[in-house]
């Protein structure tokens, strides 16, 4: 049986959960401007969900990833 702390890399981070609740943030955004037939909404809802793309990297690169100084 493997222990979980020992393995690498598992999205247990912050970098990790920050883009993925932002693009839940946005595809949610998306949604909703679909359905209220907003292309607004279904504008900045696409692009909070291209930001997330972006934002879990740069997290990442500033020391929040899995094996980052400032995660832990």
């Amino acid at each position: 049986m493997s222990n979980h702390q020992d393995e690498p890399g598992h999205g247990n981070s912050i970098a990790a959960w920050t883009a993925v609740i932002v693009s839940i943030i946005g595809v949610s955004i998306l949604t909703w401007g679909y359905m209220v037939q907003s292309e607004v909404l279904m504008y900045a809802g696409g692009a909070v969900t291209a930001l997330s793309i972006v934002i879990g990297p740069v997290l990442a690169k500033l020391g929040y990833g899995v094996a980052g100084k400032s995660s832990k």
